[in-house]
């Protein structure tokens, strides 16, 4: 596999789809997904000049973010190494609330706050920041109850209760769409999305920093863009498929997120 190889295909694929959109592709980042990734990597990704980095659980985020300070403290000390970029980190999975309080010093982005005890918990917790959390409203564009996400119907008005949350910060919209072997099968998915988030602008639900669409996988990110993603999570296309270990054959309750 050829991580950098992959990066300027993704990164082709992605101005094509913008210009499509007629869009710019500086409207758009690239956020990779690093859950399933060796360390080595993540630092050659860095180095390649992408800095947005994503993880679905907080314990890895946490492993991954030691690591990065740890490669940083070596550069510094180390004139002959390469030195790292500032890392943006997104947190994309689903976040249980005994959790908030450790993501909080981890993540600069949260984009699956999902329902208003969730967001509740983070805006107490968040109390004694300098800064709101930016965060993104995950709906569930689908109606699969395999994915997390509020309904569409309840979107808009969890969307007004976040803003009346002093620390908290509306930056976007996320969602899933249905896993497919055709990209076109998702695009209802992403226009749902689009259309509530154009409601919550129309009506200034939200603020000037509202300005995210979270949408967009490796199999179906260039319909995502076209449909008016800002943020695209990409693993499997950079990375390649995740290795298959023995629990992963066993039965699970937990949902799919990437």
């Amino acid at each position: 596999m050829n991580l950098v190889a992959n990066l300027e295909a993704v990164k082709e694929q992605i101005a094509a789809a913008a210009a499509r959109a007629r869009r710019s592709p500086d409207e758009i980042t690239l956020v990779a997904v690093v859950k399933n990734v060796l360390p080595a990597q993540i630092e050659e990704l860095i180095l390649a000049g992408e800095t947005h980095l994503a993880d679905n659980r907080t314990q890895q985020l946490q492993a991954h973010v030691e690591q990065i300070y740890n490669w940083r403290q070596q550069a510094a000390m180390n004139p002959g190494r390469p030195h790292q970029a500032n890392v943006t980190w997104h947190m994309i999975g689903h976040l249980q609330r005994n959790k908030v309080l450790q993501t909080l010093s981890l993540a600069d982005y949260i984009h699956s706050v999902d329902s208003l005890r969730l967001a509740e918990e983070i805006n107490e917790l968040a109390a004694r920041r300098e800064e709101p959390v930016q965060m993104m409203l995950q709906v569930n564009t689908t109606g699969e109850e395999s994915k997390y996400g509020i309904a569409l119907p309840a979107a808009i008005h969890l969307a007004e209760q976040i803003e009346t949350m002093a620390n908290l910060s509306l930056v976007g919209l996320m969602t899933m769409a249905q896993q497919t072997v055709n990209p076109e099968d998702s695009r209802p998915a992403f226009a749902r999305l689009r259309e509530i988030f154009e409601e919550i602008r129309f009506h200034k639900i939200a603020g000037p920093q509202f300005c995210h669409l979270s949408m967009g996988m490796s199999g179906d990110y260039q319909v995502a863009i076209e449909e008016g993603a800002t943020m695209v999570r990409i693993g499997t296309a950079l990375f390649g498929p995740a290795p298959v270990r023995a629990e992963a054959a066993r039965p699970s309750d937990e949902r799919p997120l990437q």
